[in-house]
């Protein structure tokens, strides 16, 4: 197996994420190239609003400063940045860039933007040119998240479209450092086991020729790198064991990670497929407006008072409202928060009046004719518009690059594609033993979060003997049972035995996705600890 590596960081897992950590990986060790994720769904209806206000923005303003701070030590180090950055507007960020004076060779990939709010998800092959042409700084608008590890492989080792398992393993890698820290100890289900938890370095792909790899992180900082923290990263959002991309599906259920020293994951094993004949678009369009109350029931009779306020509202409110009723409360609770639940009301509509103060008026002027002990958790205001967002697809197409000498270069779509069809893994797990009822998470770890409307969690054990009580356990009537939010929507299963790993996806849980702000958790980002907390028989050890 080759030696050489191309040594690729992360610094930036979302728009808001650390602002020191390009500082810190520039400063911190060795890398060839500091990648920073940028984009989700939400930020890309929030910079398509800045836009709308003002034509020049759309982009990420907090990497344009992180740039003013450390583009002349990258450019002093020889590390190239790749960046998402672009956001609704790459070419504007191009802009701002060259007006740092700092005589950085700038590239631009474009072609993402298909209309008004509606952004393809590209490929790294873009990125690749721009880097082979020798530019310091590439600006991408809507790639992929791990295409921006993808194309640094691609120029340093010169695959091409053929190259499919290089690509996969190289997908893998980039799929585990675009969330930054939480490849290092960040969100991590086990968190209590992390010796160092209060600043966790971000995450470093050392990528070599064959799309294996190596994650780590700089000598000396916090957190930690395991088979634990890894799995934990790669089970997250995904939707079952073909991870699709525009440049190569992945097989996760082939990946192979081996713990090859302190705080060092390698990951090898990877097998990659001809990517989908489609390209997924992303829609993000302004969805109307929404307002919300929520008021506080104290003490006794709960359930009463929430029915008292609910009939009065629906009287003379706006039709159409959602409630909810979260019973926090506990009988003879030592203080008054204890002994109260949070009833929330909610509205949405076209009409920004209709859901706003006419909204909120209606539950101030029952302030003093309503339940006993009425008060609210935050004054009344006026409605706020949210988003909604759709995928679509449509055809692979070209997209171009544009060099820093203003060439052009035409990035031409994958010549051989195979639809997508979900893969599910094996059915066939078996076991039997003595149990105990118990937290899951007592045995398990999770992550969870959204895909569109989609909540995911990706579950797994950190022994081999524990994984088929796992794969048993967790079925369609398992997550119903544990899970009574999901309700009527459709539940899928995906076993992952290479990785001890099983991954569950519910349709619709978030509706129109996280800026729709449907549920209490519009992301599902604690879906899987309210899942570990549930209790189910677990095994019984034989050391405990």
């Amino acid at each position: 197996m080759t030696t050489e590596t191309v040594r690729v960081g992360n610094c930036s897992g979302f728009y808001g994420d650390r602002f020191t950590a390009m500082r810190e990986m520039l400063e911190g060790g060795e890398l060839d190239v500091l990648t920073g994720d940028y984009l989700a769904e939400l930020t890309m209806l929030i910079l398509g609003r800045d836009r709308a206000r003002d034509p020049s923005t759309g982009y990420a303003k907090t990497f344009l400063a992180q740039l003013k701070d450390g583009l002349r030590l990258a450019l002093d180090r020889g590390v190239r940045i790749v960046a998402n950055a672009g956001g609704v507007n790459p070419a504007g960020l191009v802009t701002a860039l060259r007006e740092l004076g700092a005589g950085a060779r700038i590239a631009l990939v474009r072609g993402d933007e298909l209309g008004p709010g509606r952004h393809a998800y590209l490929g790294a092959f873009g990125i690749a040119r721009a880097l082979e042409a020798g530019a310091d700084v590439v600006v991408t608008g809507r790639v992929t998240d791990a295409s921006l590890v993808i194309g640094a492989g691609i120029a340093r080792f010169g695959w091409d479209r053929g190259d499919l398992d290089a690509l996969a393993g190289a997908t893998v890698a980039g799929h585990v450092l675009e969330c930054g820290t939480q490849a290092t100890g960040g969100n991590y289900a086990f968190f209590t086991e992390i010796a160092d938890p209060l600043h966790p370095g971000f995450p470093i792909a050392e990528l070599r020729a064959d799309g294996s790899s190596v994650i780590t992180k700089h000598p000396g900082t916090g957190g930690a790198v395991t088979v634990g923290t890894v799995t934990a990263q790669l089970v997250y959002e995904v939707s079952d064991a073909r991870y699709p991309g525009p440049d190569v599906t992945t097989r996760l259920d082939t990946v192979s990670l081996r713990q090859s020293g302190p705080d060092r994951v390698e990951i090898t094993g990877v097998r990659g497929e001809p990517p989908p004949p489609d390209l997924k678009v992303g829609r993000t369009a302004p969805g109307g407006y929404r307002n919300a109350m929520t008021l506080v029931l104290t003490g006794l009779d709960i359930e009463a008072k929430a029915e008292l306020f609910r009939r009065q509202f629906e009287a003379t409110g706006p039709a159409g409202v959602e409630w909810t009723l979260a019973r926090l409360d506990r009988p003879d609770a030592p203080t008054q928060q204890q002994a109260s639940a949070l009833l929330t009301v909610v509205a949405r509509g076209p009409d920004e009046k209709a859901v706003g103060r006419a909204f909120s008026n209606v539950a101030v002027e029952l302030a003093l004719g309503s339940y006993p002990g009425f008060f609210a958790t935050t004054p009344p205001g006026g409605a706020h518009p949210y988003g909604v967002f759709t995928a679509e697809y449509v055809p692979q197409a070209a997209h171009e690059v544009v060099l820093d000498d203003g060439t052009v270069e035409t990035i031409e779509p994958p010549a051989v594609t195979l639809p997508l069809e979900p893969r599910y893994g094996p059915d066939d797990a078996e076991w039997s033993g003595p149990t105990a009822p118990r937290p899951l998470g007592t045995v398990a770890g999770a992550r969870s979060g959204d895909k569109g409307g989609d909540a995911t969690i990706g579950l797994w054990v950190r022994d081999e003997d524990s994984y088929p009580w796992l794969a048993t356990l967790i079925c369609e009537e398992t997550i119903r049972e544990l899970l009574p939010e999901a309700g009527p929507h459709p539940v899928r299963i995906t076993r992952l035995p290479n990785l001890r790993a099983v991954n569950v996806v519910i349709e619709g849980l978030l509706s129109a996705g996280v800026a729709y702000d449907a549920r209490f958790d519009p992301q599902a980002k604690g879906l899987g600890e309210w899942l570990r907390s549930r209790v189910v028989e677990v095994p019984l050890r034989e050391d405990a």
